[in-house]
């Protein structure tokens, strides 16, 4: 299979930089990007730039097949200037214009569980971004994980022993370190493809790619 490259929008944040690690030990062709405001926890190397420099953007998206769409926000940061509008909806919007006009042949977004059926402004933002990867044309994956666990994140305690007894797969926590190496798996192969990933099939996906 053709080798692909890999353009990860959110390499700051624990998942988005873990995303990089992997693929870096594993001889990936990938490229960090981080906005200049992201913090200093991408790669030295990180392609720096906002989103919103369509030029920048389009010049960093040549030759990449993938891209990854990792960023998002709290409402903890809004004191900073981040809003679900501009970081979940704005950025992906960006993303997937760009994407369009290059030669992207996929789309893999990290969304959030209950985003299929949103409640509250958080989880209507990650529908609405939803929305415009479905709407793209372009091949597309998202990812709904529940709680994450490790790399500063620490799922509710006793989640995991409550959701495996009733079978909640879908609230499951998931490790930082699992979802990263699922996502990367799903760009290295390009697949599965236009598939909504939460619950059960996210972890058959989390089996399989670990294989």
């Amino acid at each position: 299979m053709e080798k692909r490259r890999i353009f990860v929008a959110g390499s700051t944040g624990s998942v988005g930089r873990t995303v990089v690690r992997l693929a870096e030990e594993g001889g990936d062709d990938v490229i960090a990007h981080r906005r200049p405001k992201g913090g200093s926890e991408a790669p030295p190397n990180a392609a720096v730039f906002e989103l919103g420099d369509k030029a920048a953007l389009g010049e960093a998206l040549e030759g990449v097949t993938t891209v990854i769409q990792l960023i998002g926000t709290m409402r903890k940061r809004f004191a900073a200037g981040d809003t679900y509008e501009t970081s979940d909806i704005g950025t992906t919007r960006q993303l997937v214009e760009a994407a369009r006009a290059s030669a992207v042949d996929h789309f893999i977004l990290l969304s959030s569980v209950g985003a299929g059926r949103p409640m509250g402004a958080y989880l209507k933002a990650k529908a609405e971004a939803e929305r415009l990867v479905r709407d793209s044309g372009i091949v597309y994956t998202i990812f709904r994980p529940s709680f994450f666990d490790g790399e500063g994140h620490k799922a509710p305690p006793g989640a995991a022993l409550v959701t495996n007894w009733l079978r909640l797969e879908r609230y499951r926590p998931i490790a930082v370190e699992t979802l990263a190496a699922a996502i990367l798996a799903c760009g290295r192969e390009r697949a599965p493809l236009n598939r909504v990933l939460e619950g059960g099939p996210l972890w058959d996906w989390v089996e399989q790619s670990s294989r």
